[in-house]
């Protein structure tokens, strides 16, 4: 983390998990074990249904709401869809992108994520990208030509002055619920490259000022390792987002300095 050039955010997607009466009591159990002051950017993405209960729990909390994903499309017959406006009225602030569940399981591909991060800044909502290999790709020594594209055509269109209202989640597909963890050197090594990557894109500064977030089985056990390395601003937390008391370890362990 660099907390004198960029934000540190510990973001939670809670994937298709908990109900809404499931809400309240999780956030009371999650506010005993927050830190006393705000170390980072505290955000829970959840299901559509879940934001309403979820913006009314964390009112008087320090946590942000962020949605799962959204529509490319501002409004119109799209059955099943939700637009950015919706996800705004509701009191949304974050909304993930290009997660590689959409990729996988909805076919989505970088054209689709990229249309979708330009509505969400359009509408005032903040897009996490998340970008991210497989095994095979890693194995086949392809990590860094997969991540380049899929960081350049995210952000494709994305005037300079938009870039820091953007957020980058590095997600290697081979370690999101299996376990398996990237080291902290794997990481690190992929989040610097994201930063060059946008260094050349946009510049010096903007590219220092980008949050990358680490998004590959992120717990309560590894964080620190994992947050102490210096392009590494934070996590886009699975499985661990879902227990109280490790999600306030992870944001606990952001108070290094």
């Amino acid at each position: 983390m660099n907390r004198k050039y960029r934000k540190t955010i510990i973001a939670g997607n809670w994937k298709m998990n908990m109900t809404a009466s499931e809400v309240k009591p999780f956030m009371e159990e999650l506010k005993s074990g927050m830190p006393k002051t705000k170390t980072c950017e505290t955000v829970l993405c959840v299901p559509a249904p879940l934001i309403p209960s979820m913006v009314k729990a964390s009112r008087d909390m320090r946590v942000s709401v962020g949605a799962q994903d959204v529509s490319k499309h501002e409004k119109g017959a799209y059955t099943g869809e939700a637009s950015a406006d919706m996800l705004k009225d509701l009191g949304t602030k974050y909304c993930i992108v290009g997660h590689s569940e959409r990729r996988q399981y909805h076919s989505e591909d970088d054209m689709l994520i990229n249309a979708k991060v330009k509505m969400l800044l359009q509408k005032g909502v903040i897009p996490i990208i998340c970008v991210g290999e497989s095994l095979e790709q890693r194995e086949m020594g392809l990590t860094m030509d997969l991540i380049t594209y899929q960081v350049k055509a995210a952000l494709y269109g994305v005037d300079d002055a938009d870039l820091h209202r953007c957020v980058v989640a590095y997600e290697p597909i081979w370690a999101i619920g299996t376990g398996k963890t990237a080291t902290a050197e794997q990481a690190e090594e992929v989040c610097e490259s994201i930063r060059a990557i946008v260094r050349r894109m946009y510049g010096a500064r903007p590219a220092r000022a980008l949050s990358i977030l680490y998004g590959g089985s992120m717990n309560a056990k590894n964080c620190a390792e994992l947050l102490a390395m210096p392009d590494i601003d934070g996590g886009l937390i699975g499985g661990a987002s879902l227990k109280p008391q490790d999600f306030a370890t992870i944001i606990c362990a952001t108070d290094m300095e």
